[in-house]
């Protein structure tokens, strides 16, 4: 079975265009299918438009958000109630084809987990592709998994590459690297990319001020998770290091003759030698925490937030 998982928020321009392709495209391939509409908290007419669909058509699946929680509490809501093999996710304003699943699906079927849609000529406007093109040169560069496209919306997985992701924040613009973080296998293929016909994008120049952030969140996620005593450790090593030698060549100074108590090379050292030390105490104290709570492990789901589910 393949799933299509579509998160919608304020979409009701295109839905209506958007499913008659989607439910074609599904029903060229060779496989039973399901689609899963996630409402993420829409203030038109989105999910009204949704229900009607699902009452023709009983593979669809519906999940309303009661207020908007982000694209990646969306997806991971999605990939918790995706019984396909497959998992394929797109988004509804028809800059990605539908048509385009069963060429993802031919290339998975190569040996990959998740393959990644990659806009070879992307049409957008110039001041949302140039952050992107950093964005996905910093990640290759970073982590070694070179893809052209980390955020587009038309992606394939295989269940078992998403069964354990909990996305938040921003984190789903890096699904692939997550995947390949627990040892599965990513690749992308060039798609078609059609300009906006409906609604406007959800993202703008100011996710640049997101990315950066999220992406030391990324690396500690995948550094640094289990472990983050290594990570403080080390930060907080450095910070004493150099408080300690710059107290150093003030001591050695003092007993030369010099004042050293009127300089403030003084303060700054000593500064540096207490920051070091609250730091590598700061690593102890998350080493402790993820050690009792690995102990202590719930699942937690987003069922709270859940204002309709069809059955």
């Amino acid at each position: 079975m393949i799933t299509a998982l579509i998160p919608v928020y304020n979409e009701e321009e295109s839905l209506d265009k958007f499913y008659p392709r989607l439910k074609e495209a599904l029903s060229k391939i060779d496989k039973n299918h399901e689609i899963i509409f996630v409402d993420d908290g829409s203030t038109d007419s989105s999910l009204e438009i949704i229900k009607k669909l699902a009452a023709k058509d009983n593979t669809i699946k519906i999940y309303s958000f009661r207020r908007n929680q982000g694209k990646a509490e969306a997806l991971t809501y999605g990939f918790k109630a995706a019984n396909g093999d497959y998992v394929v996710t797109l988004d509804a304003d028809l800059q990605d084809r539908p048509e385009e699943i069963q060429n993802l699906l031919n290339k998975s079927k190569e040996g990959f987990d998740l393959v990644s849609g990659w806009r070879k000529n992307r049409k957008d406007a110039i001041y949302m592709k140039l952050p992107s093109k950093i964005f996905n040169f910093l990640m290759s560069a970073f982590w070694g998994v070179h893809l052209h496209d980390y955020n587009c919306g038309l992606k394939l997985y295989k269940k078992d590459a998403i069964k354990d992701l909990n996305l938040y924040g921003g984190m789903h613009r890096f699904i692939p690297l997550l995947v390949s973080e627990k040892g599965f296998e990513v690749t992308e293929i060039p798609i078609v990319h059609e300009k906006r016909l409906f609604g406007k994008s959800k993202y703008g120049f100011s996710k640049v001020f997101k990315d950066v952030p999220d992406m030391f969140t990324i690396l500690f996620l995948t550094k640094y998770a289990k472990r983050p005593l290594h990570f403080f450790g080390l930060v907080g090593g450095l910070i004493s290091i150099i408080g300690f030698f710059i107290l150093l060549y003030l001591t050695i100074i003092h007993f030369m003759g010099e004042s050293i108590g009127s300089r403030p090379l003084l303060i700054f050292g000593m500064l540096l030698m207490l920051a070091g030390f609250q730091v590598l105490f700061a690593g102890f104290t998350a080493d402790l925490i993820i050690s009792i709570s690995e102990r202590n492990k719930t699942s937690k789901t987003l069922d709270e937030i859940i204002k309709y589910k069809s059955e």
